[in-house]
């Protein structure tokens, strides 16, 4: 609401007080835009190592709700704006905070989760990447990354180069008809969010269903990929781009037997036969 003043000031002293009211407002709204985080929207540009300070398969405690939780310190960085509630992706999946303290926070890995990811794989100690979500004011770098992991790759080699690091993953088979090959996915310079950051893909070979990345020295000391032995597991989402174009294209083909994951020259290849047996039945 605009200040109302009395007729007898003079008008500078009008004019002066609105510049400051103004001045004050925006500061207001300045402060709560900062505040305010796109849900569970992430960069894919880690914040912060932290390190796996406890791990509790069944957690009776309030926090815990009776399940398997995971407490992470070292992290003071990225808990300055924290609340109960708060999403942090670590190590790649999207994971609410359910307490905290000055430099550590725990959460609750669901059995999805745990089926999805590597997560309970981890170790007392192990480090582990951390991002905050995305907040409405700030630069958006990396990619769109929401933190919902699709499945796992592990590390089949790693080639140093000059200063930088090559490193190729091996996707496993397809595990079950509703987890179909992640490779259709995948495009060379496309991106690719591996243990939460956000990479881009030097190499896909599709026959030995692999991928690659190069990362820079910088993103080395930043990120836990670059320690990981070769045999070691990631944790992988596919640009969530490619998703929907494919649904669209399943959508727009009419859904004819085409299966996620299929790829389109397949799911191409199937609506052509089928309308070929269709001509030849009348």
């Amino acid at each position: 609401m605009t200040a109302q003043f009395p007729p007898e000031l003079p008008l500078e002293i009008i004019v002066r007080s609105n510049v400051v009211e103004a001045f004050y407002q925006r500061r207001i709204y300045h402060r709560q835009l900062n505040r305010q985080t796109i849900h569970r929207m992430f960069t894919g540009l880690v914040e912060h190592l932290g390190r796996v300070a406890a791990i509790t398969p069944l957690d009776s405690t309030a926090s815990g709700g009776n399940g398997f939780s995971m407490t992470i310190e070292d992290s003071a960085p990225i808990l300055d704006d924290c609340h109960i509630g708060d999403s942090i992706c670590v190590n790649g999946a999207c994971l609410t905070v359910t307490e905290f303290g000055q430099d550590w926070f725990k959460v609750g890995l669901a059995p999805e989760t745990l089926d999805r990811t590597d997560l309970g794989e981890r170790q007392v100690g192990d480090h582990v990447n951390l991002e905050r979500a995305m907040a409405a004011h700030v630069r958006f770098g990396g990619h769109f990354v929401q933190g919902h992991v699709d499945g796992t790759a592990t590390v089949h080699s790693r080639v140093p180069d000059g200063n930088s690091l090559r490193l190729t993953f091996q996707l496993p088979p397809p595990a079950m008809p509703d987890r179909p090959s992640l490779l259709p996915y995948l495009i060379a310079k496309g991106y690719i969010t591996l243990d939460g950051a956000s990479l881009t893909l030097t190499d896909v070979d599709d026959e030995k269903q692999t991928f690659s990345v190069m990362l820079i020295a910088h993103t080395q000391e930043k990120i836990t990929l670059a320690g990981k032995p070769v045999g070691a597991k990631v944790n992988v989402e596919v640009d969530m781009v490619g998703k929907y174009v494919e649904r669209a294209v399943l959508a727009a083909l009419g859904g004819s037997g085409g299966q996620p994951g299929e790829g389109i020259a397949k799911i191409i290849e199937r609506v052509v036969h089928k309308a070929v047996a269709d001509a030849a039945r009348k």
